[in-house]
C-alpha cells in the first residue's frame, strides 16, 4: 500500500512538473470531485430512499450480482445494501458502461487498486457495505466488479432509469 502511494505521488508530481493535466477518476471531470455524473450523483442522508439488497457471489466458475437488473425512476434515491456472500473479494462499481470499460483497463494494469467512493465499494468475503445513489438522469447504466477476471466471469448488472 505504501509503495503504491509513493508511486502515485511521484506520478502526480511528474505530471505537474511537465504541465500535464491530471485526469480525475472515472465518472469525474477534473475539479468535480464526487458531484453530478452522467449517471447521477451521490445520495443524501435524510431524503426518501428505496433500499435494494445486492448479493455478490461465485457459483460453479461464474461470478454474479443478484439481482443483475434494476429499474428505477429518474429522481429516485437508492440505498444499495451490498453483501459479499462469496469466498473472494468483490466490487460494486456504478458508472456508464463506457466508464466501467475504461476503468477495467486501468484495473488490469493495477489489479490491487481498491475502491471506496460514493459510486464504488470493494468488499471482502462475508462483509457488507452500502452505496447511496440519486439517479438524476434517465438512461441505461452499468454495475460491474472490476477486479480482473470478475466482469469477464459474468459479474455485471444493468440499471435502467426511466
Amino acid at each position: 500500500m505504501l509503495r503504491r502511494t509513493i508511486i502515485c505521488s511521484l506520478t502526480i508530481l511528474a505530471a505537474l512538473a511537465r504541465g500535464t493535466p491530471i485526469q480525475a477518476s472515472p465518472g469525474h471531470a477534473p475539479g468535480e470531485g464526487h458531484g453530478e455524473t452522467a449517471f447521477g450523483q451521490p445520495g443524501k442522508q435524510g431524503r426518501p430512499t428505496r433500499a435494494v439488497i445486492v448479493t455478490m457471489r461465485e457459483k460453479e466458475g461464474a461470478m454474479m450480482f443478484i439481482p443483475d437488473r434494476f429499474e428505477v425512476r429518474r429522481g429516485e434515491q437508492i440505498r444499495f445494501m451490498l453483501r459479499n456472500s462469496g469466498a473472494i473479494d468483490h466490487e460494486f462499481v456504478l458508472a456508464t458502461a463506457e466508464e466501467n470499460r475504461k476503468h477495467l483497463e486501468e484495473m488490469m494494469k493495477n489489479p490491487d487498486m481498491e475502491h471506496d467512493d460514493p459510486n464504488a465499494k470493494r468488499l471482502k468475503p462475508g462483509t457488507t457495505g452500502e452505496i447511496l445513489w440519486h439517479f438524476t438522469k434517465a438512461g441505461q447504466f452499468d454495475i460491474a466488479c472490476l477486479i480482473p477476471g470478475h466482469r469477464q466471469s459474468g459479474m455485471h448488472a444493468t440499471v435502467i432509469v426511466r
